[in-house]
């Protein structure tokens, strides 16, 4: 299977727009630039399988999936993101090609949370593991006086 590493993901779902990640209950970001631990440059790069097995494990469910050229993460490997609007967004690295189901499990709970925040309890391994940040919204960031 070819890979585009320039193109968006998105998951087939009808009810979640793959155009508008905003009709979408949690949109996954996926650096498909990222290497393996080789730091092999081969095609398709290690994040853009990475990317496609989020997108599978994403099929039927609202939840996006979509490919970014960098996340800026190169440390620790084969980064992504979970964004849901109005909630915190957060950044996971150390995943694997194979780490597509973590991510959908993570996005799962992350629509259902009622605080925007994605719980502990029941997080893959791997996304408690390979947190890299965790970015409160816009909305709730205020001036310090």
């Amino acid at each position: 299977m070819d890979f585009d590493d320039n193109l968006p993901v998105a998951s087939s779902d009808a009810s979640c727009d793959a155009a508008d990640a905003r009709t979408c209950d949690v949109t996954i970001l996926v650096c498909s630039s990222c290497r393996d631990e080789t730091g092999s440059d081969a095609h398709p790069r290690a994040g853009a399988r990475l990317a496609e097995d989020a997108r599978l494990a994403a099929n039927g469910k609202n939840i996006a999936v979509r490919g970014v050229e960098c996340l800026g993460n190169c440390k620790r490997r084969l980064s992504a993101a979970l964004i849901r609007d109005g909630a915190w967004s957060y950044v996971f690295g150390d995943l694997n090609p194979s780490s597509g189901e973590d991510l959908v499990a993570g996005a799962k709970l992350f629509a259902t949370s009622t605080d925007g925040l994605i719980p502990w309890r029941g997080r893959p391994d791997s996304l408690k593991r390979g947190l890299i940040a965790r970015i409160p919204p816009l909305a709730f960031i205020k001036e310090d006086k």
